[in-house]
């Protein structure tokens, strides 16, 4: 069984295949390290290289249906073994639970799971308990199954407090954001205008073989995702790797400006850079780029290269002006502000779990806390671009209205406000969305009314 198991998957094209007893191993401690606190980013990096690529779709997919897995360990055994084996037997449920959704035959999940198990010193001992489980879960999936779906965690494999909150803040459309959340994002690119035009690039990934379709003004959705230095184009910075949602920001930023002066603008929390790199795509620019930590300051620098755009890279706190800004005031700033990053589980299905219900009231006391600094530094008649990738509107609406109250030289111009994830299915369609398939974002313009500049 073993055997057969690894010839399903081998690491990075290479000729050796990879056990799936070991994936499952490196996917279940990712599993195990965000339950600890840890990123699903982070715990991927320390995974061995050959076996991060099987590991990671492994991982998500466990991520992705975890609080079923947890529903059914519960009704299995009331009492969870250790950490490390708990871990190893939820994500096998999350893996095995619904047939046709498996990577692989259930009969082959449970039999590498047991292995795993034998083979790690933190659940070896919980060997023949996992192998009990999983087991009799084959026996009665139906019953099991159906004992867990009054379950809302269950149910939606999100924590309840995201649920109730979702259900508080978009009460018609709570379902098909969850829903969203739950499938696997595609492969979104942005087309670099100075280098291509969609329509263009289109063409080429057709005569390539490659399937895809447009989305919005410059982007490209692959039907298969692959491999980016694989992509077309990427290399030599004529595309990107972009979520269409995103792609929105430079636009309505730059909208109706004229094109005579060299606009000066302020991307604040820029890294890793990609839409400072849309905006010098779009304009010519003066463009500030600034990030707290200089580790992802170097990361917009290499995406600038690609490219062969340039910008002022520069390492500071946006909240502390004194410490980076020269007293010049900007046409525009981009403030893509920290946040919850609740509208892109989808790509990053460890969020729900990281996540507490208090982190939503610490982000926006961040939020604004930038806003109100950032103001002051942009010119009378300048504008300034407020967006989250979070769907609560404690991050995006009740911010900016809060905002608005207090600031009445600020004017609202046209936006797209909330927008929800979807898939791009027609029946999933939400008002005043991209056509087509994105994550979850806010935007709000905000411009100054003429008036004294700033001191």
């Amino acid at each position: 069984m073993a055997a057969a198991a690894s010839d399903r998957t081998s690491a990075g094209g290479a000729s050796a295949p990879i056990p799936l007893w070991r994936l499952l191993q490196a996917a279940a401690g990712a599993v195990a390290a965000v339950r600890g606190g840890q990123s699903g980013t982070a715990a991927l990096a320390d995974v061995e290289g050959s076996l991060r690529p099987g590991a990671q779709a492994l991982a998500f997919q466990a991520l992705r249906q975890l609080g079923r897995a947890e529903a059914l360990r519960r009704v299995l055994a009331s009492r969870p073994p250790p950490g490390p084996a708990d871990a190893l037997l939820c994500t096998a449920l999350a893996l095995c639970w619904r047939e046709d959704d498996a990577p692989y035959e259930v009969f082959t999940l449970v039999d590498q799971a047991v292995e795993a198990a034998k083979r790690s010193a933190g659940a070896r001992a919980q060997a023949s308990f996992i192998n009990a489980c999983l087991r009799r879960f084959l026996r009665e999936r139906a019953a099991l199954v159906a004992a867990t779906d009054a379950n809302p965690e269950a149910r939606w494999n999100h924590p309840r407090w995201w649920i109730e909150r979702l259900k508080q803040d978009h009460p018609a459309r709570w379902e098909r954001i969850l829903e969203a959340n739950n499938r696997q994002a595609p492969m979104t690119l942005r087309v670099n205008r100075r280098r291509s035009t969609q329509a263009q690039y289109l063409g080429e990934l057709h005569a390539a073989g490659i399937a895809a379709s447009a989305v919005g003004e410059y982007g490209v959705v692959l039907e298969r995702p692959r491999p980016v230095h694989d992509v077309p184009g990427f290399n030599d910075g004529v595309v990107s790797v972009q979520d269409a949602a995103a792609q929105l920001a430079a636009p309505l930023l730059l909208n109706e400006w004229s094109r005579g002066t060299p606009l000066r603008v302020l991307d604040a929390c820029a890294a890793p850079g990609g839409k400072t790199a849309h905006i010098l795509e779009l304009a010519d620019a003066h463009v500030i780029a600034l990030d707290i930590d200089p580790l992802r300051c170097q990361r917009i620098r290499e995406n600038l290269q690609r490219e062969g755009l340039q910008a002022q890279v520069v390492a500071g706190d946006a909240r502390q002006p004194s410490g980076w800004w020269d007293g010049e005031p900007f046409d525009a700033i981009l403030l893509d502000a920290p946040c919850t990053a609740s509208g892109i589980v989808r790509r990053h299905p460890d969020v729900r779990w990281l996540r507490r219900e208090s982190d939503i009231a610490q982000l926006a006391s961040v939020q604004a806390r930038l806003l109100d600094v950032l103001w002051p530094l942009l010119k009378p008649g300048g504008r300034l671009l407020y967006c989250t990738c979070s769907v609560f509107r404690a991050e995006g609406e009740a911010q900016v209205q809060t905002f608005l109250a207090h600031n009445t030289e600020a004017a609202l111009r046209p936006a797209p406000g909330h927008l929800l994830p979807q898939s791009g299915a027609k029946d999933d369609a939400v008002p005043d969305n991209l056509e087509g398939d994105h994550d979850g974002f806010f935007y709000a313009l905000l411009e100054k009314r003429a008036g004294p500049a700033p001191a």
